[in-house]
């Protein structure tokens, strides 16, 4: 089992979305996070004085998969997510040891 960690642009979420409901993924969490990269912060201004706004909003969706789903999960996000420009975000794979649905009891590759 692999946990996908996506952070993407807000912009690009409903594509993303719906391009891993059409390969077949049905759920994933979602969380709104602030980053600082390379992309730097947008500059704001008031009353005639630059102030930085250091971080970016951006979205987090973690999606649990079975192993052999990686690969185009992977390469939905990624198509559906570019726009080219710095600060499409970034995707992790991370290794999963257990998982637990809490309603059934079941575990493992039945629970996800």
């Amino acid at each position: 089992m692999k946990k996908i960690e996506a952070v993407i642009r807000v912009t690009q979420f409903e594509a993303i979305r719906d391009a891993l409901a059409d390969i077949g993924v049905q759920f994933f969490t979602l969380k709104e996070v602030r980053g600082y990269g390379l992309q730097k912060g947008a500059k704001l201004v008031y009353r005639g004085a630059n102030h930085g706004a250091d971080f970016i909003a951006r979205l987090q969706m973690d999606i649990l998969v079975h192993s052999d789903q990686v690969d185009i999960v992977l390469k939905t996000i990624e198509e559906s997510g570019r726009t080219g420009k710095v600060g499409d975000g970034k995707i992790l794979v991370l290794d999963v040891d257990a998982a637990v649905r809490i309603r059934t009891g079941e575990r493992d590759e039945a629970a996800i």
